[in-house]
């Protein structure tokens, strides 16, 4: 004959069993994100293959490659 015993967790224990959910990283979908502005490279270096961008007291040179490809140096 076997006899069966149910034995009851504290509150404590209970709340382990189930942990609160995790906040998210994400913006909420309410929140507004704002767009992010595209521009071309073709505008930017407007025919010419480097520009200059001044930014708090620093220049920085953008430039095009042989490859095309884009390269930012200070």
């Amino acid at each position: 004959m076997s006899i069966a015993t149910t034995l009851s967790l504290p509150a404590a224990a209970n709340r382990l069993a189930h942990p609160l959910p995790r906040p998210s990283l994400r913006p909420r979908a309410t929140e507004a994100t704002p767009a992010v502005r595209r521009v071309s490279s073709h505008s930017l270096l407007d025919g010419g293959r480097e520009l200059v961008i001044q930014h708090q007291g620093s220049e920085y040179h953008l430039r095009l490659t042989r490859n095309d490809k884009l390269i930012l140096t200070k």
